[in-house]
């Protein structure tokens, strides 16, 4: 088996009908020497039932990587699909969102030893993401900005991730926008040796920054972030979020601070728990 040009790791928690169209989205970029791992935070079985229904009709292969539901520990079980990942290049994401074509070409095309890249997105509500099927992703149409807006996408300034075409505007935009690039959960992508060198996600944190602080210790170590949010472009599907507290947005802050403050590189609640060997 050959090794993949990049590892999608893809974070999922009990909605399959958004991650039925996350695959559809998968299935049609314009290239698939890919592996998909599914990171399941403890779904009940409609998500699986569904990945073995879907499995032999992609055009990669994808695995499912599941824990016990004991609440929020998704960077707990991205850091199992860390582990799992095949390839040097991994790609992150989540469930609700559907990628635009060039996703992956983007993400793999504009990768550079000692960066990560922080991607775009742009969110639908949720009128217009249950009108997101399979046809209308494999016509593209569901990262259309014209289409979007016929079906009453509201006029945002965040829709110029869509204007921006690969060429010109993107080259543009990424250059002036005032954002910083950062390390968003569902659109980011890495070398796989420096994920491991600051020892992965934090385990210890919930809902609320709990992505942005990897990014913070990948700068701490060197690793600096890479503008591509007009580049590498996904949809966010609408969904509730029953599970943020505010409780957990500020244990998580005190985390960050504490890294921020201390310019940490390593976290010992990680892919390896405790200190650094």
């Amino acid at each position: 088996m050959s090794t993949p040009a990049a590892s999608l790791i893809i974070s999922a928690y009990n909605n399959a009908d958004w991650l039925q169209r996350c695959l559809w989205g998968y299935a049609h970029q314009d290239r698939t020497d890919f592996e998909v791992i599914v990171t399941d935070d403890g779904s009940g079985p409609a998500l699986a039932a569904l990945l073995e229904r879907m499995a032999a009709s992609l055009p990669f292969p994808v695995r499912h990587v599941w824990h016990e539901d004991a609440g929020f520990r998704k960077c707990t079980i991205l850091n199992r699909g860390i582990e799992q990942a095949r390839s040097d290049y991994l790609i992150f994401s989540d469930g609700d969102c559907v990628p635009r074509a060039d996703f992956v070409s983007q993400h793999l095309r504009l990768r550079e030893p000692g960066r990560y890249l922080g991607g775009g997105y742009c969110k639908l509500p949720m009128d217009v993401s249950l009108k997101i099927d399979e046809d209308v992703i494999a016509r593209g149409l569901h990262t259309d900005l014209d289409w979007l807006k016929a079906q009453g996408l509201p006029r945002k300034k965040r829709s110029l991730k869509l204007w921006a075409r690969p060429g010109w505007r993107e080259r543009l935009l990424n250059a002036t926008t005032p954002t910083p690039p950062r390390w968003a959960g569902n659109n980011a992508s890495g070398w796989k040796a420096d994920l491991v060198r600051v020892n992965g996600f934090d385990e210890r944190m919930s809902y609320g920054g709990e992505d942005l602080e990897l990014g913070e210790r990948l700068a701490n170590a060197g690793v600096t972030g890479k503008q591509i949010r007009f580049s590498a472009v996904c949809i966010h599907l609408d969904h509730a979020r029953g599970y943020v507290k505010p409780e957990m947005k500020a244990a998580n802050q005190a985390i960050r601070d504490a890294v921020k403050a201390g310019r940490l590189t390593w976290t010992e609640y990680g892919l390896v728990h405790g200190p650094r060997a």
